[in-house]
């Protein structure tokens, strides 16, 4: 019986399914291979993330900005999808595993790690008022909410890394 490695990564659901990526955005037809290929062949177990934006606002959303996610009942809801996925990483911690690492989206206005889209002033993102989004320096929300939920489990050592978009 082959020896486990346990090595755990934590991947932001969009890498292994780009079908949850608001329309247009995805890059890749379905897995993002350059990104779970190397895992899968460096024998580390994967825990993919829920997709916070289709599950809270399904699969008709339009692009949104950090400014526009961080609120009160998105924050809410991070949290609560978030709790079975960092009861799995404590547990698997608990029986000797490593978390490697947890694998966000730059530019993502919930799961950047370095940068999110930010610029919502109010009204439309582009045309009629003038206002683009744009990639600024910062954490996404469900990044931000995972982070310190990660922290609360006694997981706070665990390092983000972020993935271009």
């Amino acid at each position: 019986m082959p020896e486990r490695s346990r090595r755990i990564v934590v991947v932001a659901h969009c890498h292994l399914n780009a079908n949850t990526k608001v329309l247009r955005l995805a890059c890749y037809p379905g897995v993002r291979k350059e990104v779970i290929a190397p895992l899968v062949a460096g024998g580390a177990g994967i825990v993919q993330l829920p997709c916070p934006e289709a599950s809270f606002l399904g699969m008709r959303r339009w692009g949104m900005t950090v400014e526009q996610y961080d609120t009160p009942a998105y924050r809410r809801h991070c949290r609560g999808i978030l709790r079975t996925t960092v009861d799995t990483l404590r547990t698997l911690a608990d029986d000797g595993c490593v978390i490697g690492t947890v694998l966000g989206v730059e530019g993502s206005p919930s799961c950047g790690v370095e940068t999110t889209c930010g610029g919502y002033a109010g009204g439309e993102l582009e045309g009629a008022s003038g206002q683009d989004a744009a990639r600024i320096p910062g954490r996404g929300v469900f990044v931000d909410e995972l982070r310190t939920m990660l922290a609360e489990a006694g997981l706070g050592d665990v390092p983000f890394a972020g993935v271009e978009g």
